[in-house]
């Protein structure tokens, strides 16, 4: 009998695993621009995004955006937008990448009043429809597809 890893192996998929913080949130190591960064992997986040620190953490070129962010954090946030940008999770790679850029002292502090690590920022549902990730929670892996990498041109609004 095949196991889900087998199959997925046969079928394209990188195999990337992941933990599970103190808050429940799940985490990722990610390169961007080949700098090594600690992420929350988000579900919910329509776009990948670093905080304002990470501009010059990862050498990103920040350009303006007419884009407002929304989440835990409030709604209408400036943002500014990084693009051709080479993200790499695990061995999964995309080149020519678009990253949002936005205020994410909200997500530390709340990370910091639980006595939890910080993150640099948040790997969203752009990542992972083009993945076509599958993630196995009980097992801590995320499985994203290696066919097909070609690069964003903008991330979603």
């Amino acid at each position: 009998m095949k196991t889900l890893p087998d199959i997925l192996k046969k079928e394209g998929y990188q195999k990337i695993k992941f933990t599970v913080s103190k808050t429940q949130h799940l985490l990722l190591k990610v390169r961007i621009n080949g700098i090594l960064g600690h992420f929350i992997l988000d579900t919910g986040a329509s776009n990948t995004c670093v905080g304002f620190e990470g501009v010059s953490f990862f050498q990103l070129i920040a350009g303006s955006s007419p884009t407002k962010a929304a989440g835990a954090g409030g709604t209408g946030m400036e943002t500014l937008l990084s693009s051709h940008n080479q993200l790499k999770i695990g061995r999964w790679q995309v080149n020519d990448f678009s990253i949002v850029i936005f205020d994410l002292s909200h997500v530390n502090e709340a990370l910091k009043h639980y006595k939890a690590s910080s993150v640099h920022g948040i790997i969203g549902a752009d990542v992972l429809l083009k993945g076509e990730a599958i993630i196995d929670y009980s097992n801590q892996w995320l499985y994203l597809k290696k066919s097909n990498l070609s690069p964003f041109s903008k991330p979603f609004h």
